[in-house]
């Protein structure tokens, strides 16, 4: 929020201080040109369960999913513990309780005696769809970066022709260049203050959760293949990350 604060402070102030006005940077036909052309060519490019999955996950620019990497080593130290005691079916309780499905599938097939190599093999199969697709859904974003300034300067020669056209009438000129050239300036500011920082946000926080659910397939499988609870820590405190 900060960051998209001082992005329209920036805009807003400069194009004050230049000594234009606010009401100088609206112009719907612009809006129109850019902002739905832009959507259209989005809608072209990626499959409609991307492009509406990129908005589902957009929230995770302002609420990114909460990890706690020293939390669920420790509970993955607390299963070990509680598996060489009494075994694996001791974690059947954690299963029907854990609400996250990614760990509750990976305790399920703990419980049901899979084997370390297929347990792996499942895990990060959907591990690895689940990422795919999370990403695709971030590059809807990186797309409308790149399809943006392309629909502004759209905007701009389409604008540009309406002032050739009022050439007899002089004083419609400079009104008609200055509303033409907000279509590049909505075309550039979304692209570099809006769509391709959150494209790059959604990027950097997919991976992060990524990183965090190989950690509990490394986990996981120290249990099943009944390693040292120590070890285990030992082991995945290489994940967390600074």
């Amino acid at each position: 929020m900060l960051g998209i604060l001082l992005g329209l402070v920036a805009i807003l102030g400069g194009s004050v201080a230049k000594g234009s006005t606010v009401g100088a940077l609206w112009n719907l036909a612009a809006f129109i040109i850019v902002v739905i052309g832009t959507l259209g060519a989005v809608l072209v490019q990626a499959r409609t369960p991307v492009f509406l999955h990129a908005f589902k996950i957009l929230i995770w620019v302002f609420r990114p999913p909460r990890l706690n990497p020293q939390a669920m080593i420790a509970r993955l130290v607390e299963w070990s513990h509680l598996s060489r005691k009494q075994g694996l079916l001791g974690l059947e309780n954690f299963a029907d309780q854990e609400k996250d499905p990614f760990i509750r599938k990976g305790l399920q097939l703990l419980v049901d005696g899979t084997e370390p190599q297929s347990l792996r093999q499942i895990l990060e199969a959907d591990l690895d769809n689940r990422e795919a697709f999370d990403l695709q859904g971030a590059k809807v974003f990186e797309s409308m970066g790149i399809y943006a300034p392309t629909m502004g300067i759209i905007g701009a020669v389409m604008g540009l022709m309406a002032v050739m056209q009022n050439l007899a009438d002089p004083s419609k000129l400079g009104h008609g260049i200055a509303a033409a050239f907000v279509a590049t300036i909505y075309g550039v500011g979304l692209a570099n203050l809006l769509f391709l920082p959150v494209s790059n946000k959604l990027k950097g926080i997919i991976q992060a959760r990524a990183n965090y659910q190989a950690m509990l397939i490394e986990g996981l499988i120290s249990i099943a293949e009944g390693e040292n609870p120590r070890n285990i820590e030992n082991k995945l405190s290489g994940f967390i990350q600074g």
